[in-house]
């Protein structure tokens, strides 16, 4: 037989004495049923009213004994009269009987305890009823503790055996003590109990010291009177949740309608803000210090209702406010406090759009005064500041939430692709861009840290990302690209190889599969130099040459649109070079680009006498050699020396007379006019650079090089729509033309008509057919 689980040290019978506690007397002859129930009651009395005097060990064994012989008793009655020796059941039935008596005299005992309770709970109210019940529950609960173990043997035996049968309203004698509390003391009082609790909860909220100890208390309490009739050995949440959940979130919503209505009347919404997320804050702590974690769900519910939800419209309407005046904080605040409601941020979202949109396209205005005489760098600055300051407002403000980014990405798409820029053409952001590429990676009098001009490249990739016309951007880089290798004008092999492999990861192998084959073809060309100096050795008054052979399915690059006569000295090296090239690779035919060739000349015929060096094409390269013969040639002279035509001949010759190198008699540059070598020819630079393209060159470039953009998307399309028709071989004209754009939007935004006219061309070649109900067929 074990003894109870004793939560504090049982007292010496003297001890007992000495409190004032009456001494228990000796447990009296198990045959008498009476006088060992009255036995019972009296130490039940003594734990219930006197428990923190405690219980000695003496007491403690003389109840329980006494427990045992009341349910062990021969003496109990038939239902039916008699002796227990004519029963069916015997003594068994009589141990059963017992039992159930012991089980009601318990019943009735609790039932008048809490009676009395009752009685004098109804002289308190408010704090003074908290605090009785508080203390009445505590000592009850304590009490209960003890009782139980006293009554182990009715628990073991009779109890257990009733519900092992299936007897309802039957409990172990802890338990009994929770159901007889709710019943008779709980339901009656746990209304005002709770009011006393709002109040106090009223106090915290207004600011007031309160003991958070006894709302603790009292939630505990209720948890604990939560007990399935089913199975009472099942802890439920129901009781609290009906009893104390449901008014206090109802008081809640209560509280803060009523201060949030107020508070706005005589403050600004970004007061309110802040009163807001105090709020909310402060009830997260109220959860933690003194609540269930059952009711943070439903609390955050209600707080967000009444505190956000209610006053949504406000907060939204002052979202732009906050944008135009850059307030980071607030608007961080209220991203913090919309996202806690349904839907909260979408409205955000497309105003935040609508703003960087706007921002945009105000900053792209604003540099955009000359859209021909704008600046790449100018520009670019321009939209990758607007980017920067609102991807820095996403990330610190909004959390670096996805769909706030995926708002700034069609701002951003939206003003880089549609500005006052792209007015005078779609292609002009693309163009400009890869332009600024071209001037940081080319070389300048300006040197860059490495470090410096790799973060750079990757703002521009950022850019980049938002150009809906990828394949104009392609195209003009790779013929800037084109012309940094064969004038050996990089500023760096590493940045030229990071900018294709960030353009790779962004656009795949096929975007910059020719782009790296340019750069094998240059590797290859200086290993072919270095071959072609070796065989030079042996000839006398050799030309400091360097030759680029250069693919011609790679390099965006076309033949000269002139005859040229290159002078005596160049062409003999040439032909040797010609030479030496087919011996080692038959059959391959050389086509020179004379449009790109260029060198260097020494001039020592300036009467100062100082030797200048002029950086020509090959063009101005052949006029110039011209004077070594005699001071004055005609202009039909020269162009038939040359063998160039007016488009090539008159730029060469133009930057000639600016520089001041030739003087022209007779007008403007061209036939009748008649050129000088300038003798007082005079400049602070020894090396002079005379291979200036002028702007009339540069435009016709720039327009070559559209015409070739949409002569590559005409066939591009076409050769999709086959690939398509190819795997699928029948299609709805309509599904053939949506997935068409998905495979391409990647390069550039097609036309749909655009994609009509090159399903008409494939239908007039027949590589399609026209079905029945609108199909096309493909045909093999």
């Amino acid at each position: 037989m074990s003894g109870p689980v004793v939560t504090q040290r049982p007292t010496s019978v003297k001890a007992a004495k000495d409190r004032g506690v009456p001494q228990m007397p000796p447990v009296p002859n198990k045959e008498d049923i009476t006088a060992t129930w009255d036995y019972l009651e009296m130490g039940i009395n003594r734990v219930m009213h006197h428990f923190t005097s405690g219980i000695d060990m003496q007491s403690y064994m003389g109840l329980y004994t006494a427990v045992h012989n009341f349910c062990t008793s021969q003496k109990a009655v038939s239902p039916h009269g008699g002796s227990p020796a004519n029963n069916a059941a015997g003594p068994q039935r009589g141990a059963h009987l017992l039992g159930e008596e012991l089980y009601r005299h318990l019943i009735e005992y609790l039932n008048g305890h809490l009676g009395q309770l009752l009685d004098t709970s109804r002289t308190h109210s408010d704090e003074a009823l908290l605090q009785f019940y508080i203390k009445e529950w505590s000592r009850y609960t304590n009490s209960a503790k003890y009782i139980h173990h006293i009554f182990r043997y009715l628990n073991r035996h009779w109890v257990k055996r009733e519900m092992d049968e299936g007897k309802k309203s039957i409990y172990d004698v802890y338990t009994l003590h929770l159901v007889q509390w709710r019943q008779n003391l709980f339901s009656p009082v746990s209304g005002k109990v709770m009011e006393a609790v709002l109040k106090l909860v009223e106090k915290h909220r207004n600011g007031e010291t309160i003991e958070h100890s006894q709302i603790k208390a009292v939630v505990d309490s209720f948890v604990s009177l939560g007990l399935d009739d089913a199975d009472p050995t099942k802890p439920t949440l129901d009781v609290y949740r009906y009893n104390f959940e449901k008014p206090f979130i109802s008081a809640t919503r209560s509280y803060y309608q009523a201060e949030s209505q107020q508070f706005l009347a005589e403050n600004s919404v970004i007061e309110y803000m802040k009163k807001a997320v105090s709020r909310l804050e402060e009830e997260e702590q109220r959860v933690t210090m003194y609540l269930h974690p059952d009711i943070k769900a439903q609390l955050t519910t209600a707080c967000n209702e009444t505190l956000i939800s209610s006053h949504s419209t406000l907060l939204r309407d002052e979202f732009q406010t906050l944008l135009d005046n850059d307030r980071e904080d607030d608007m961080k605040r209220m991203y913090g406090l919309l996202s806690r409601i349904v839907d909260g941020l979408e409205p955000l979202r497309n105003k935040f759009e609508t703003h960087v949109r706007r921002v945009g396209l105000a900053a792209v205005a604003k540099v955009a005064a000359d859209a021909e005489k704008l600046e790449p760098k100018v520009y670019v600055d321009a939209l990758l500041e607007t980017h920067t300051k609102f991807q820095g407002l996403v990330k610190r403000a909004f959390n670096d939430e996805p769909e706030f980014t995926r708002s700034l990405d069609n701002a951003c798409r939206e003003f880089v692709n549609r500005n006052e820029v792209c007015k005078s053409g779609s292609n002009k952001s693309p163009e400009l861009l890869a332009k600024y590429t071209d001037v940081l990676l080319r070389k300048s009098g300006t040197s860059v840290e490495e470090a410096e001009l790799e973060a750079t490249l990757t703002q521009i990739m950022t850019v980049f990302k938002y150009i809906e016309d990828k394949d104009v951007f392609q195209k003009f880089y790779s013929r800037m690209l084109a012309r940094r290798l064969v004038h050996s004008n990089s500023s760096s092999d590493d940045a030229e190889t990071s900018m294709i492999s960030k353009l790779k990861e962004a656009c795949g192998f096929e975007y910059t599969n020719k782009l790296q084959r340019m750069f094998q073809d240059m590797q290859i060309s200086k290993d072919l130099n270095s071959g072609f100096r070796a065989h030079c050795e042996e000839y006398e008054h050799k030309i400091d040459s360097q030759y680029s052979i250069l693919g011609t399915g790679f390099w965006p690059l076309t033949a000269p649109s002139t005859t040229f006569a290159p002078p005596a000295e160049i062409q003999k090296d040439c032909d040797r070079f010609t030479m030496f090239y087919r011996n080692k690779h038959e059959g391959r035919k050389l086509t020179w680009l004379w449009q790109l060739c260029k060198g260097e000349v020494k001039a020592t015929y300036s009467k100062s006498k100082t030797p200048y060096t002029f950086q020509v094409s090959a063009y101005q390269m052949a006029v110039l050699l011209l004077f070594n013969d005699k001071d004055t040639h005609t202009y039909e002279e020269i162009a038939s020396a040359t063998s160039l035509n007016r488009e090539s001949l008159d730029p060469a010759l133009t930057i000639t007379l600016k520089a001041k190198v030739l003087i022209a008699e007779g007008g403007k540059v061209g036939p009748g006019t008649t050129f000088k070598l300038n003798y007082d020819f005079k400049n602070k630079k020894i090396r002079i650079n005379l291979n200036v393209a002028q702007k009339t060159e540069q435009k016709q470039e720039e327009a070559e090089t559209n015409n070739t953009i949409e002569e590559d998307r005409r066939i591009l399309l076409q050769s999709v729509i086959v690939r398509i028709m190819k795997a699928r071989k029948r299609m709805k004209h309509s599904q053939l033309v949506s997935e068409t754009i998905n495979h391409i939007k990647n390069r550039f935004v097609p036309k749909v008509a655009d994609i009509k006219k090159g399903i008409e061309t494939l239908l007039d070649k027949e590589y399609l057919e026209r079905l029945n109900d609108d199909e096309l067929g493909y045909l093999a």
